[in-house]
């Protein structure tokens, strides 16, 4: 069920949708989609005043992600293709990903150190890469929309996480070792992925 939160911000008045979902989870969360969709994740018996309060306690952090959500997807671009030309267009992106990230994760990895045992190509939404315990790289294919240097500091990202699983002081001196304009990169992808589309 839609319900709508009406907030005021920086003299404007927003009527901002919102879904709650419950769940034996035992805390909150809140996430806005890239389409600017707010989901309230909440314990199972939360009240109204539970979700009011959360609303309340998150309204600034709430209607600045919203707005930036809606600022990215008017940024995207729209496309002229049919259904039956962007699967075309995709499947061969995703052929060509199979074969360009291992190429880029061996030419990186005697700089980053570790090992993989093995890369996935997915198409996930809000993911651009990652690393399982078990040494499994995955990359989106939408990275091959990208410039070539955001791609490889994706890569690299990942490949370091082989050596330090998690986002640590130490990460991120490896990324800066290997990758030394990382911040560019990830700029970059945070205000324009949204617009690696077909």
């Amino acid at each position: 069920m839609e319900h709508i939160y009406r907030i005021k911000y920086q003299s404007n008045l927003y009527e901002l949708p919102y879904e709650v979902v419950s769940s034996r989870r035992r805390t909150c969360a809140i996430s806005i989609s890239p389409e600017g969709k707010i989901t309230l994740r909440m314990p199972l018996g939360s009240s109204e005043k539970d979700i009011r309060r959360l609303l309340s306690e998150k309204q600034h952090w709430i209607i600045t992600h919203w707005l930036e959500a809606k600022e990215q997807a008017a940024r995207r671009p729209v496309s002229d293709l049919t259904d039956t030309q962007r699967a075309a267009l995709e499947k061969r992106y995703i052929e060509a990903a199979r074969e360009y990230f291992p190429k880029r994760a061996a030419y990186f990895l005697p700089l980053t150190g570790g090992h993989f045992s093995r890369i996935s190509i997915r198409d996930q939404k809000t993911r651009w890469g990652s690393c399982s315990a078990k040494g499994t790289l995955s990359f989106n294919w939408r990275l091959m929309l990208a410039p070539p240097a955001v791609l490889d500091y994706v890569v690299v990202h990942e490949l370091c996480h082989l050596t330090h699983m998690d986002h640590s002081p130490a990460f991120w001196a490896l990324v800066k070792s290997v990758c030394p304009d990382y911040r560019t990169h990830r700029k970059w992808l945070k205000d324009h992925g949204q617009e690696l589309i077909l």
